[in-house]
């Protein structure tokens, strides 16, 4: 990965914070929609740009400015051609709205009417291609930034500051760079706008969980399959398999009911090159509104992968009875968790992701979700329903308990259960990982990291099925059903007593050693004992 590539590119999001923030907008609920719509603008202009240099259109260009100047000067109908025979997928902007035009006029008197009609231009330019599903809607790749301030006199010079902090920089050293480079600017891009982890799709999967999940399902990647996240956030889990996988072996599926959530996640698969993937992207609530159907139009579509962080607690309160309806009844077979009447927020929501993904599951299929470590070993019955069929089906493959604290916003202690209903198990491996890892300072949370040899010493048991000592042990599906279906590695681990070989005669001795010490204890004891007689004694006196 080349750092001074990486490092310039932080900097520029770095200039287009400190850009919101003189203008009154730091730490404001719209502050997240600027940063994304301007970072993304700017790469979907280099990266078109970018594409240019591989056509024959452009070859004897000898730069950007070179690149930019003939583009202008084509005619519509070689633009269009361009357009619609060259790019494919890469998003189109059309000369009058590059970052350099728009720069050039950045001293008119209408700058950010300008701006914004550039945005709103390149969205509905490829809206086909770059918008996300809203149910059966769609919602555009821009909205325009110029809106968030209010004094209208301050609009130009807002516009202006941006399109100078994205003048100053540029992508075209980056597209070279694979996935380990834009998930780290992703991470950065969004990281002080995920803050409610655990809130239903407002939550950041930590990369090593991500990593962990993906090279433990597809260790040797795949062909021709479909990914899904039906809680999917940012993105984080389903762009790790994808690129374990392989993004171009696979097509990726999401859905979420949160509108940030569905934004960062589009941009996450722009910055990935799962464009394609676009199409699948929905925002929509999964659970009484599933979108992605089977070829029928009328029964869910099933999946080769699904990977899942879901909200653990949420308010379901307005839909709970909905859920709990016979309509559902095949779905949520293990049945609806009731809404704690003092603290609805409190509904154990993730029970219901489960059993969504167990059904979601193509046969062959495999899952990887995680959930409280409570889950494990919990006797409601939904808990236990859940735990049960997956050892009666046979697949169980296995589970790995997480050190606390490895999110920085919560600390609910959290394990990942792997299903694989490719073949019928009659064993788990139960792995109990919770001693691992160091603790840093994260904000004002504490966080719990694990280093990368940790990181591999957990997939490489795990998928070698190995034994290690009060670290990871192989659960027979009978045992399991005999602890009532105890997910927790700590209760199938050995208890080893050590001896240790001695003579009589060294009995005798440690002996004799052991009562010396009880008769010493005893006599402090009584002597103890006689001096709060006498103080008691002293004090009724008194």
């Amino acid at each position: 990965m080349n750092t001074v590539i990486l490092n310039d590119t932080l900097a520029m999001i770095d200039k287009l914070k400190t850009v919101c923030a003189n203008y009154g907008l730091a730490n404001d609920s719209s502050e997240y929609k600027i940063i994304t719509e301007a970072f993304l603008y700017k790469y979907l202009n280099d990266r078109m740009l970018y594409e240019f240099t591989k056509l024959p259109e452009f070859a004897d260009c000898d730069d950007t400015a070179a690149i930019e100047e003939r583009f202008r000067g084509l005619d519509d109908a070689d633009r269009d051609m361009i357009q619609q025979l060259e790019l494919g997928t890469v998003a189109y902007v059309r000369p009058e709205w590059m970052v350099s035009s728009l720069f050039n006029r950045q001293n008119t008197d209408d700058f950010a009417q300008r701006f914004d009609e550039a945005l709103l231009g390149i969205a509905q330019d490829n809206v086909e291609v770059y918008s996300v599903k809203a149910g059966n809607a769609a919602i555009t790749l821009f909205q325009g930034v110029s809106r968030f301030i209010v004094e209208e006199n301050k609009r130009n010079g807002f516009c202006a500051a941006l399109i100078n902090a994205l003048s100053d920089f540029s992508f075209a050293d980056a597209f070279s760079q694979g996935y380990d480079f834009f998930s780290q600017v992703f991470e950065y891009l969004i990281k002080d706008y995920n803050k409610d982890s655990g809130s239903y799709g407002e939550y950041f999967t930590p990369h090593a969980i991500a990593n962990i999940m993906a090279r433990i399902l597809a260790p040797d990647g795949d062909k021709n399959v479909t990914v899904y996240d039906p809680a999917a956030g940012s993105g984080t889990l389903v762009l790790a398999l994808a690129h374990q996988i392989g993004e171009n072996n696979c097509t990726t599926y999401t859905q979420d009911r949160s509108q940030k959530a569905n934004e960062f996640m589009r941009l996450n698969l722009i910055l990935n090159g799962l464009v394609g993937s676009l199409e699948n992207v929905v925002h929509d609530d999964t659970l009484v509104s599933p979108r992605h159907l089977a070829a029928d139009g009328r029964s869910l579509q099933r999946f080769d992968y699904i990977v899942s962080n879901p909200p653990f607690k949420c308010d379901f309160s307005d839909t709970r009875d909905t859920l709990a309806s016979e309509k559902y009844a095949q779905r949520f077979w293990a049945g609806v968790p009731k809404v704690p009447a003092k603290t609805p927020e409190k509904m154990a929501i993730y029970l219901m992701f489960i059993q969504h993904i167990l059904y979601s599951l193509k046969p062959g299929g495999k899952a990887a979700i995680v959930v409280p470590t409570g889950f494990l070993t919990a006797k409601s019955k939904i808990e236990l329903a859940i735990r049960t069929k997956m050892i009666e089906s046979g697949m169980l493959r296995g589970v790995v308990s997480m050190p606390s604290n490895i999110f920085a916003n919560t600390g609910t202690n959290v394990s990942i259960l792997f299903v694989d209903s490719s073949k019928r198990y009659d064993h788990a491996l139960l792995v109990d990982a919770s001693k691992l890892g160091t603790k840093e300072k994260v904000g004002k949370n504490q966080r719990t990291v694990l280093s990368d040899d940790e990181i591999e010493r957990i997939i490489s048991v795990f998928n070698g099925m190995e034994e290690q000592d009060d670290f990871s042990v192989l659960a027979d599906y009978t045992a399991i059903a005999e602890k009532r279906y105890s997910f927790s590695a700590g209760q199938y681990f050995e208890v080893k007593i050590e001896y240790e070989n001695i003579t009589p005669k060294q009995f005798q001795a440690e002996m004799a050693e052991h009562t010396d010490k009880l008769r010493d204890l005893w006599a402090e004891g009584e002597r103890l004992q006689h001096e709060i007689e006498e103080q008691m004694k002293a004090v009724r006196i008194a």
